[in-house]
């Protein structure tokens, strides 16, 4: 089976939901009879930042699947490509599906129309963009949009990609029939270190409870929640050190205002924000957090919070967090609303009882092993395949 997955970039300055795409290829190119091919663009960011460093209009192989990459012209800030549309007209017929990631993305949209006028079926993995509350951001060019793009080609989908039963229950399909299926993200943890790395880095002491927040820093992952809950913590004399271990390229300003009011505020002695970690610095922060939190009010899957069960660290996580189930259900760690009185009641059981951390940290190593390993993905996702050649 020839395959296209096709995302407007797979940049690190874009997150998990854009890099689970070579994830995904590598598990389903090492299965027998797989061919994956990537479409993406050269894009790294959309404000300042240079282009990718890479090969243009030609396979890179990576890990058993290939990448062609295409520049972003005319419309950087967008993530656009005519090239890339232009070779997926012409080499349409070569494949028999395309996986198209992203709604609301221009390349995506068009992409996805390219596929149907051609007669290739492809399924559409929207990234959260039909729930909501994100659908409520720029509302009235979303129905613009919605009228001339995204509502034919949901129409003409052979099926909608959701990764968590509850994207998939409270996405907007814009009156369409389409079939949805639900198949999780997988976890391609980074090699975990000998613990005390990332303390020793630090310079946090091994008896002090490390409290990881690794994803980006955003207002819709529940920072204004989480400061105020672990203020509080500090008030009532709970010792443990914050790591705020993130960044927002696209928006640096939020970063600088989280900064600001961390400054000023009780948790600044206990407070570190490496920014951005990947690789070793990643695994080593894993390895040591005693606890792992992120109060987003909409995540439509949260793989740093796959990430952080798959490593044996338990979680504090929202119902905003659409995996929350897999988590209660697992007890892997603490699930509470999106209110910062709930949040706070979370935090202070969590660190009250350390036995009960390494319980759940243990139970989430165990279901991420067996619901999250990107072999058993590949193979429901290629059973999805098959049923619309």
């Amino acid at each position: 089976m020839r395959v296209l997955q096709i995302v407007p970039s797979i940049s690190l300055v874009y997150g998990g939901p854009s890099q689970m795409v070579k994830g995904l290829s590598a598990a389903l190119s090492h299965e027998p009879d797989m061919e994956v091919t990537i479409l993406t663009t050269d894009s790294n960011g959309d404000t300042g930042e240079a282009p990718l460093d890479v090969p243009l209009d030609r396979p890179v192989e990576e890990n058993g699947y290939s990448i062609r990459y295409f520049r972003c012209s005319p419309f950087r800030r967008y993530k656009f490509s005519l090239d890339l549309l232009n070779w997926l007209s012409e080499h349409a017929s070569e494949y028999d599906i395309a996986h198209i990631h992203a709604l609301f993305s221009p390349v995506s949209s068009a992409a996805a129309t390219i596929a149907r006028q051609k007669g290739l079926p492809y399924i559409m993995r929207p990234l959260g963009t039909l729930d909501p509350a994100d659908l409520r951001k720029k509302r009235q060019l979303k129905r613009i949009y919605t009228a001339l793009w995204e509502k034919p080609n949901i129409a003409g989908a052979a099926a909608i990609h959701f990764t968590s039963s509850i994207e998939a229950k409270i996405s907007d399909r814009f009156g369409t029939q389409t079939p949805s299926v639900v198949v999780p993200l997988g976890v391609q943890l980074p090699q975990l270190p000998e613990p005390g790395k990332a303390r020793a880095n630090l310079n946090i002491p091994a008896d002090k409870p490390l409290i990881l927040y690794m994803s980006r820093i955003d207002p819709k992952k529940g920072l204004d929640l989480l400061l105020p809950a672990l203020e509080t913590l500090v008030n009532e004399k709970f010792d443990f050190e914050l790591v705020l271990a993130g960044g927002n390229p696209q928006n640096t300003a939020y970063v600088e205002q989280i900064k600001q009011q961390i400054k000023s505020s009780p948790l600044a002695p206990c407070t570190q924000f490496p920014g951005f970690v990947r690789g070793e610095e990643k695994g080593a922060l894993l390895r040591d957090a005693d606890l792992f939190v992120l109060p987003s009010y909409y995540e439509n899957f949260g793989i740093a919070v796959a990430e952080a069960i798959a490593s044996g660290t338990p979680v504090v996580i929202s119902t905003g967090v659409y995996i929350w189930e897999d988590i209660q259900k697992s007890a892997a760690g603490w699930v509470c609303g999106c209110d910062v009185d709930s949040l706070t009641g979370s935090l202070r059981l969590a660190l009250s009882d350390r036995q009960e951390r390494l319980k759940r940290g243990a139970a989430g190593a165990d279901y991420a092993n067996t619901h999250y390993s990107w072999p058993a993905i590949a193979q429901q996702m290629i059973e999805v395949y098959q049923q619309f050649l």
